[in-house]
């Protein structure tokens, strides 16, 4: 069976998302040994890409406030076709990844070495450690179900993952009822919101566990942290607290995308 990692990359008015995709294509070889294929709609050559899927970027167009540290701008932001990984993935078995997502080791190889069709992070970290535990990442509204990372998702095609796909193509095309149902705090579209609610659904309306976690721990910074500084797989991270925090051989999901291209 093929193997590789899928990774949606369309550029906006400040971010360069292209740019962040080869370096998380670049640690996909090192650390897995896996191609990647980008999906994007920018016209790009790069050999750090198995294959270049064009798709019109601009289908899935909103709006998006971005955080730097303690600034914020508002810009477009085209993060919808994700959704569609199923039909556009060349692979087989696909580890979809956000294109601020640092890969540090090779834990996701173990996705091919168990037999569940999907996986998804439930659970979560925060490095900086610096804050109350928030329910922001455990559930997607006041009153659930509980939240889904869209950030590192495994997939294997069958039937499951296809039933799954098709489900999250349907909560979008109806994202306004499925908003109003979930009692969702914003009307920016959202993956992970998508991805829980598919869980949420196929798990029969409960909070069980048809879905099994990545292996390994999903650590995150938000983007009111930065990313100061990258060498190999130590990252030094800045917290808004001004705390300090250094992790080695650890994936980490950077969400201050300003502060990561700075560091590339």
């Amino acid at each position: 069976m093929t193997k590789g990692v899928l990774v949606f990359a369309f550029n906006n008015e400040q971010i360069d998302y292209i740019k962040q995709a080869k370096d998380l294509a670049a640690r996909v070889e090192k650390y897995l040994g896996l191609p990647t294929s980008i999906v994007t709609d920018a016209e790009i050559e790069s050999r750090l890409f198995d294959k270049i899927i064009k798709f019109d970027g601009s289908t899935y167009l909103s709006q998006k406030t971005y955080h730097n540290g303690r600034h914020s701008v508002k810009l477009s932001f085209k993060n919808c076709a994700r959704i569609l990984a199923y039909d556009l993935t060349p692979y087989d078995e696909t580890i979809v990844l956000d294109t601020d997502f640092i890969i540090c080791n090779d834990i996701f190889s173990q996705c091919f070495d168990q037999p569940e069709e999907l996986l998804m992070y439930h659970r979560s970290i925060d490095v900086t450690g610096t804050r109350p535990e928030s329910n922001e990442f455990k559930w997607i509204s006041d009153t659930g179900p509980k939240f889904y990372w869209a950030t590192c998702v495994f997939f294997r095609k069958g039937k499951f993952s296809k039933m799954f796909f098709d489900l999250l193509a349907h909560i979008y095309e109806n994202y306004s009822y499925y908003r109003i149902l979930y009692q969702l705090k914003t009307r920016v579209y959202r993956n992970d919101f998508a991805f829980s609610i598919a869980a949420h659904i196929l798990n029969n309306f409960m909070d069980s566990n048809i879905i099994q976690e990545m292996p390994g721990t999903k650590y995150y910074i938000t983007d009111r942290d930065e990313l100061i500084d990258i060498d190999q797989d130590n990252l030094l991270f800045l917290s808004e607290k001004s705390t300090a925090i250094k992790t080695k051989n650890q994936n980490v999901h950077c969400m201050n995308k300003f502060s990561l291209e700075n560091t590339l």
